[in-house]
């Protein structure tokens, strides 16, 4: 071979190498960022589960539910909140037409308003109570305590008379709404309390539509003419009347549309919940309008609403501080008088 031969051979061989070295380097680099983006993907899908993950457990803390019943101390305290759930939960047994202890309410029990003993959630429950009270009213235009709480109760959706503060009974009853309330602080805001807020109607909410709704799903438990089920016993009612001489009168607050309108909407059909839903909004707010347009019993409201700036949109008795009429405030559409009072 020739010099010039041999020189050319080395310089090919020489360009081989780099081009040998270049590849090597290039699946290295392509590797190393395959594995990296593996990784990252990695973790990402890591960070992702774990956020999932946290979220689902800040959504099961930020959703109230009542305390466990077995959890209730063992002691003379325990024994009052025990009492206190059973006179929540069968009020007419103890305290009703037939009641064996006093007989001062219309036969209603407040689990009848008030579901489970208070304790589901968006089921007009119990939880705020503890921490809510002593509050002032804007009904009453006083400072209310848990005894007011309770006896507000008993003289408009019981229609009956108040309970004595100092009674065991009253002091029971008090107990047991401290007891459910009890992890709920001071203005938290948690899913599931008290009601669900439904929007307002663009429209008045109309009886005429809403006894269809009643007629379909509400008379099959709670009768055709809203007279209820009365139990075997006799003493307290399996589905209690949703209007008459026998249901909640004219100063109960589920004669307020929005009241009753949203504890149909998360509740009814019996056994429907908040998270599943039967009626639409719209049927919800319509049987509203019939039921609280039957006749139930009167109540003296000359008292409530000292201050009438302070009435909510949807409270059906004036006098009022604006100029819409009583049957707009009972049944809508109620975005009108919020926009005049804004």
């Amino acid at each position: 071979m020739s010099e010039r031969s041999l020189i050319q051979y080395v310089k090919r061989l020489i360009q081989l190498v780099w081009v040998l070295i270049i590849c090597v380097v290039g699946s290295t680099a392509l590797f190393l960022s395959d594995a990296m983006g593996l990784l990252s993907f990695q973790t990402k899908e890591s960070e992702l589960k774990a956020l999932a993950s946290n979220h689902s457990a800040s959504e099961k803390k930020a959703r109230w539910q009542a305390p466990d019943t077995s959890a209730i101390p063992n002691d003379s305290r325990g024994d009052l909140i025990r009492y206190g759930r059973e006179l929540i939960a069968h009020t007419s047994v103890y305290l009703g037409p037939k009641g064996k202890v006093r007989k001062i309410s219309n036969g209603l029990n407040c689990q009848n308003c008030h579901l489970k003993a208070g304790t589901v959630p968006f089921g007009n429950n119990y939880a705020r109570v503890a921490s809510s009270y002593p509050k002032r009213r804007n009904r009453s235009g006083t400072v209310e305590g848990f005894v007011e709480r309770v006896n507000g109760c008993f003289e408009r959706s019981l229609n009956g008379q108040p309970l004595e503060p100092d009674s065991r009974e009253m002091q029971a009853m008090v107990a047991y709404l401290k007891w459910v309330g009890k992890d709920v602080e001071k203005g938290e805001t948690l899913l599931g309390l008290g009601l669900v807020k439904l929007t307002f109607l663009d429209r008045p909410a109309d009886p005429i539509k809403g006894k269809s709704v009643y007629d379909s799903y509400c008379a099959r438990c709670h009768g055709e003419e809203g007279e209820g089920q009365l139990a075997e016993s006799g003493l307290e009612w399996i589905y209690p009347p949703l209007y008459g001489d026998d249901s909640y009168n004219y100063g109960a607050g589920l004669y307020r549309l929005s009241k009753f309108a949203s504890y149909v909407k998360a509740n009814m059909p019996y056994g429907v919940t908040f998270e599943n839903p039967f009626l639409t909004d719209e049927e919800a707010w319509d049987v509203a309008a019939y039921v609280n347009s039957m006749p139930r019993p009167e109540k003296d409201l000359i008292a409530d609403w000292p201050n009438i700036t302070k009435k909510p949109v949807d409270h059906p008795f004036g006098p009022y501080a604006d100029n819409f009429t009583e049957e707009q405030h009972k049944y809508g559409p109620f975005p009108p008088i919020i926009a005049a009072r804004e």
